[in-house]
């Protein structure tokens, strides 16, 4: 994961990070935007929060751990989201790589899956992409064996 964030700006995490020590190495050479995820202890969540808005390159971006996917949100973030207006929507949890357009809400949800070695996922996933006046493109999922 080191070797394919050399490359980037920044780094944004969906949540359950296991442990602060992967933050603490990250953010020695990169911006961290994140979210603490349900396996999340006390330390890492006093470092991030629940949810998550902000805007690079003018496009808003909604972040939370627990939130589920386009045509099924929890009532909490189906009603965060039609007030934020995000252009994108990122959640985690599942540890299911997705990819999805939300029509209805004029959003792109992404959910990276889990590149952690710990958790039931079969493969390890996380996702590049670029972000550039008001357009996401370039979006790449990296994926590796679990061993």
């Amino acid at each position: 994961m080191l070797k394919h964030i050399q490359d980037v700006d920044e780094v944004w995490h969906g949540g359950d990070w296991g442990d602060i020590s992967v933050s603490d190495q990250i953010q020695k050479d990169k911006v961290i935007r994140g979210v603490y995820g349900n396996i999340d202890g006390q330390d890492i969540r006093n470092v991030y929060p629940k949810e998550l808005v902000f805007t690079v390159d003018q496009v808003k971006v909604y972040m939370i751990h627990i939130g589920g996917y386009p045509g099924r949100y929890n009532k909490e973030v189906k009603e965060r989201l039609t007030h934020e207006k995000p252009n994108l929507y990122i959640c985690g949890h599942s540890h299911i790589c997705k990819v999805m357009k939300d029509k209805s809400l004029n959003l792109l949800h992404f959910n990276p899956g889990a590149i952690g070695l710990s958790g039931f996922h079969n493969k390890r996933t996380m996702m590049k992409f670029t972000v550039d006046s008001g357009k996401i493109f370039d979006v790449n999922v990296l994926e590796y064996e679990r061993n």
